[in-house]
């Protein structure tokens, strides 16, 4: 069983970076597929950034050119970075993973297998 733990999140002003991480325990190795999805309040969850075995990212098309995704096989960790934060950033982001598939179909939210338990991006 894959735990999902997330941390680096925070409140930044506009304009800001963050780095988040995604540490990851247990069969890690079966985890072809990691990202990252955020729900701001009031709204629905929404893709951010996946990649698959260390390749480059795929991004959803509001963070493209701003954040940048990478994976560390070594640490069990996936991050996250976030740059050129504002407002619209603003939500729980959340940390997950999938064993099968890749990256085209990781956005699928009913496929992800597990999921962490989210950390807070504040943007003011």
């Amino acid at each position: 069983h894959v735990q999902l733990v997330e941390s680096g999140g925070g409140s930044v002003q506009a304009g800001g970076s963050l780095r988040l991480s995604c540490v990851a325990s247990g069969p890690t190795y079966s985890m072809n597929s990691m990202g990252w999805f955020r729900q701001a309040p009031g709204k629905e969850r929404e893709e951010v950034a996946c990649i698959f075995n260390g390749g480059s990212g795929r991004y959803g098309d509001s963070v493209k050119g701003r954040f940048a995704i990478s994976r560390d096989y070594g640490k069990n960790t996936v991050y996250l970075e976030l740059n050129s934060l504002n407002p619209e950033d603003i939500g729980m982001y959340y940390c997950a993973a999938r064993s099968e598939g890749t990256c085209a179909t990781f956005f699928r939210q009913s496929l992800v297998d597990y999921w962490g338990q989210g950390t807070q991006v504040t943007v003011s």
